[in-house]
């Protein structure tokens, strides 16, 4: 897979996560563990992302 199309499913993987985040936030009873695995996730899909544009360039 071309690197791009590569950054490009992790970004979109990144808005999906987001998307999530605050869906689980805003529903009545949400589960604050399960909000904090998504943020984790999130948060390793952003430094995936940062890292392979670093060696793009």
């Amino acid at each position: 897979m071309a690197l791009s199309a590569h950054l490009q499913e992790l970004s979109e993987k990144h808005r999906q996560l987001e998307r999530r985040i605050e869906e689980e936030t805003l529903r009545p009873g949400s589960d604050d563990l399960a909000i904090r695995r998504l943020k984790q996730e999130k948060l390793k899909l952003k430094d995936e992302i940062l890292r392979l544009e670093v060696t793009r360039h």
